[in-house]
C-alpha cells in the first residue's frame, strides 16, 4: 500500500514533493482539456455521432488524468495518466478503421488485432536501455506508429482523414523529442521540456478531433468490405 503513495520524481520541473511542485507541467494540461471541449463543439455542430462525442470526453479525461498526476506525482495517480491515453489509442484505432476507412466489423478486427500484435512484439524487442534513454517515451510508440499506419489505411480507402492522422503522427513525434530530452537538460534548463510534450499532445489531439468531426460520421462500408 505504501508503494502506491510513493512520490515519483521523473521530470526536471519537480524538485520536491508537494501539490504544486510542477506548476507548468500541471497547468499545460488545460490545453488538453481545451482540445477536448473544442472537439466536442465541432463534433456536435457537425453531428458526427455519439462515438465521436465519447472520444472528445476521452480527451478531457486524458487532460484531467495528467493534471492529477503532475500535481500529486505518486505511483497511484500515475495510472490516471497512463490509462486514459492507452485506452484512447485503442478506441481511436477502431474509429479510424470503422469511420474513416469504412471497413466492416470483421476487417476491422483483422486490422486491429494484426497491428497491435505486431507493434507489441516490436515494442517488447526494444532494449531496456532505449526506454531509459528516452525517459520511458518509447512506451508511446504504438500510438505514434498507429496514427501513421491507420492514417495510410484511411487514405487507401479514400478518406482525407488519413492526412489528419499522419499529421498527428508528425506532431506526436515532435512531442517525443521534448519528452525524451527532459531529464537530460535539467542542469541547463531547470524547467525542463515536458511541458512542451503537453502542448504538442494538445495540438495533436485537437487535429485528431477535427478529423473526427469532419469525417467521422457513420457511413456504410464499401461494397467490397461487406464480406
Amino acid at each position: 500500500m505504501d508503494r502506491l503513495f510513493a512520490t515519483l520524481d521523473i521530470y526536471c520541473e519537480r524538485t520536491e514533493a508537494g501539490l504544486w511542485a510542477e506548476p507548468v507541467n500541471a497547468l499545460t494540461n488545460l490545453l488538453i482539456l481545451g482540445g477536448g471541449f473544442f472537439g466536442l463543439a465541432q463534433v456536435r455542430s457537425r453531428q458526427a455521432g455519439i462515438y465521436a462525442e465519447i472520444l472528445c470526453w476521452w480527451v478531457v479525461a486524458i487532460g484531467l488524468g495528467s493534471f492529477l498526476f503532475h500535481t500529486t506525482a505518486i505511483e497511484l495517480t500515475k495510472w490516471a495518466d497512463i490509462i486514459p491515453i492507452a485506452t484512447f489509442t485503442l478506441a481511436m484505432a477502431i474509429f479510424c478503421l470503422r469511420r474513416f476507412a469504412g471497413l466492416s466489423a470483421p476487417k476491422t478486427v483483422v486490422y486491429f488485432v494484426s497491428y497491435f500484435a505486431v507493434i507489441s512484439v516490436v515494442t517488447w524487442l526494444i532494449p531496456a536501455w532505449v526506454s531509459e534513454a528516452t525517459n520511458g517515451t518509447i512506451a508511446y510508440l504504438p500510438a505514434l506508429a498507429g496514427y501513421a499506419f491507420f492514417g495510410v489505411v484511411a487514405l487507401l480507402h479514400g478518406s482525407p482523414a488519413g492526412w489528419y492522422c499522419i499529421a498527428c503522427a508528425v506532431i506526436l513525434f515532435a512531442g517525443f523529442v521534448f519528452r525524451a530530452i527532459d531529464q537530460d537538460i535539467c542542469q541547463a534548463f531547470p524547467l525542463g521540456t515536458h511541458f512542451m510534450w503537453h502542448v504538442l499532445i494538445a495540438l495533436m489531439l485537437s487535429v485528431n478531433l477535427m478529423a473526427v468531426a469532419k469525417y467521422g460520421a457513420p457511413r456504410r462500408p464499401a461494397a467490397g468490405d461487406r464480406r
